[in-house]
């Protein structure tokens, strides 16, 4: 049970690693304002947290999340708040994007709307078997126009406009085949196989994930030549860097690295 005064984002840090749970588990975990608001700091304040090194993003509940929360956006129905939540939400997105922090999205129950949205803008995911996704909006007169952002973007055309048409909920298997989602686990071992993955990377340079992950975005809606020239510059600016003289050094001399972050 939760209530209007609890959080509506919990924080779990372990081993590196730090666990952002959704907290509205009576509403599917819906994006209201205040709660995308209260994810936004929340990553925020991650971001400057030398000890996390990895983040997973999961939800409360019978559900990973549902969405937008339409009660809310039909009770302030005027283009300001309209615009004033679409913005909060595109914010939220590219916080993940460009959070210097992988981000895996730990999924059960649904995922559909703003909440696959999530799932798609998340560096990884990984899903329960029972889990089900979509972008449903066109059932309801609303096209999921800005889940479409993120998801035309980790799956291909096709696949994102058979979702996005005829808004029905697909199960994990199938969102695995797409490339939703990275892995399919048991109920029971969900929050288990996640951690052991958010923690492999929490083992890594932190500096070299940092690298890594803001070229990635940089680099894929690129031409080819241009990907090449800008991922080349990374590659010298990464080889001078401390750790990886001292990655180098520990894979020749056959022993553990340890990591400086510079």
């Amino acid at each position: 049970m939760t209530s209007s005064s609890d959080p509506l984002v919990l924080r779990q840090d372990q081993n590196g690693v730090s666990t952002l749970t959704l907290n509205r588990p009576k509403a599917y975990n819906a994006l209201s304002m205040a709660c995308m608001e209260a994810l936004i700091a929340a990553f925020k304040d991650i971001d400057t947290d030398s000890s996390i090194k990895a983040v997973i993003l999961a939800g409360s509940g019978k559900g990973f999340c549902a969405g937008h929360d339409l009660k809310e956006m039909r009770g302030n129905p005027t283009k300001a708040f309209y615009q004033q939540t679409f913005e909060t939400c595109a914010s939220l997105m590219l916080t993940i994007t460009h959070l210097s922090k992988p981000v895996i999205a730990r999924v059960h129950g649904i995922a559909t709307a703003a909440g696959c949205q999530l799932v798609s803008t998340c560096d990884l995911a990984v899903a329960e078997e029972n889990s089900r996704f979509g972008t449903p909006g066109v059932n309801i007169g609303l096209f999921c126009s800005t889940p479409m952002v993120a998801l035309s973007r980790v799956i291909s055309r096709k696949h994102a406009m058979e979702m996005l048409l005829l808004g029905e909920m697909i199960p994990a298997q199938r969102a695995y085949e797409m490339g939703l989602i990275n892995q399919i686990t048991t109920t029971d071992q969900l929050e288990q196989r996640t951690q052991e993955m958010a923690e492999k990377i929490a083992s890594k340079s932190p500096l070299t994930l940092k690298i890594g992950k803001e070229a990635f975005y940089q680099q894929i809606d690129q031409d080819l030549s241009s990907a090449y020239q800008y991922c080349s510059q990374v590659m010298i600016e990464n080889m001078l860097a401390r750790d990886a003289a001292e990655g180098i050094d520990a894979f020749m001399e056959k022993r553990t690295p340890v990591w400086c972050g510079e």
